[in-house]
């Protein structure tokens, strides 16, 4: 064997025995690269005699094109072996169920106040908003509550430091404020519903110091009792789902409406658990009544040739009811296992196309 022939047998073996892309790459350097062993051959080739310089360097090419070879199938080679080995490694059992993305859910007093929205949408009404911090005559005076009212004591209501005048502002506790301030900045007729968060003090495990009402007025000319029982009755029907449901009115009192009126609603329990639009017993679930004249006058309006109605209901009471909810201070507990099992992905309300006359 010549020492060409040695030379190209100890080079391709070195070349089979690389096992990884690293290794024949220290195999190419030290064949071809600059100072490899192919490359210091070629380099001798000047100090030969023409003749020998020729042959050797012919042999020297031939050498240098089939370890060039060797190497380019080898490299091809590793480079399949490791992609192999990577997807055999991240390899994915596509068998398997995929595991679903945890989602999120409507809250219930979020989806509450859509479906109350929705239903008197479609009567005309349109929503009011105001702020939580509240002056004493929208808060209270005038909505006709007197001053030795209960409601306006500590232990009722909170109260905020006195502002540069020495008068305390108040946290609203209803949104019956909103209004006021519509009836003042809106020429009649007006037919609006008023969501919103309310303050009182009060926690347990049927009231809590922040909670939802959502309000109504209509204030109009020729307005009367039916028209309000036409409307709440409607809307009674709708948001429970019952057509039939019975509903009644009881005489009642509050300072800012005359005549005024609790609705309740039929409903039974059995086993401890309560159907709604059934049996014999009944379920308070709002107030409601005329708007007084003195609260029409407090609000620039002249109650000789307008009048309304107005009712309240509190959100946190009707999800109780309508989705059997038993404690409500769980609606801010930020439980994701309650909300899950409570919570509702988005679905539109089934429109409901009566309410009040046309024109009121």
């Amino acid at each position: 064997m010549t020492e060409m022939d040695t030379l190209k047998a100890e080079l391709l073996a070195c070349v089979a025995a690389a096992t990884d892309l690293a290794a024949l790459e220290a195999v190419r350097l030290d064949a071809l690269g600059k100072k490899g062993r192919i490359s210091v051959q070629l380099k001798t080739l000047g100090g030969l005699e023409p003749e020998l310089r020729k042959q050797t360097g012919q042999a020297l090419n031939l050498v240098k094109d089939e370890v060039a070879e060797a190497i380019s199938m080898r490299q091809t080679e590793l480079e399949a072996d490791a992609l192999s080995a990577q997807l055999a490694k991240e390899r994915v059992d596509i068998s398997l169920p995929v595991q679903p993305p945890l989602a999120g859910g409507i809250h219930p007093l979020s989806r509450t106040m859509e479906e109350i929205a929705a239903i008197f949408a479609d009567m005309g009404f349109s929503i009011a908003e105001g702020p939580d911090i509240e002056t004493d005559f929208y808060n209270f005076t005038a909505l006709n509550i007197p001053p030795e009212h209960p409601a306006r004591q500590e232990h009722d209501t909170f109260y905020l430091r006195p502002d540069e005048t020495g008068v305390r502002p108040v946290l609203r506790t209803h949104t019956s404020p909103v209004q006021i301030r519509t009836m003042q900045q809106v020429k009649p007729p007006i037919r609006i519903i008023v969501p919103g968060r309310t303050y009182r003090s009060d926690h347990d495990a049927t009231h809590s110091p922040m909670f939802h009402q959502c309000e109504g007025l209509v204030i109009g000319k020729d307005i009367h009792m039916g028209h309000l029982k036409g409307c709440l009755i409607d809307f009674c029907r709708a948001f429970f789902g019952v057509d039939d449901l019975p509903v009644r009115f009881r005489p009642s009192f509050f300072p800012f409406t005359e005549p005024s009126a609790e609705v309740d609603i039929g409903c039974r329990r059995v086993d401890g658990k309560l159907e709604i639009g059934t049996g014999d017993d009944w379920l308070e679930i709002l107030g409601s009544g005329m708007v007084h004249p003195r609260v029409i006058e407090n609000c620039g309006l002249d109650p000789d040739q307008v009048q309304g109605f107005a009712f309240g209901m509190g959100i946190e009471r009707l999800a109780m009811l309508k989705y059997g909810i038993p404690d409500l201070r769980t609606f801010y507990d930020s439980d994701l296992r309650w909300l899950r099992h409570y919570g509702f992905m988005p679905i539109d309300v089934p429109a409901l196309h009566t309410g009040l006359d046309e024109g009121v």
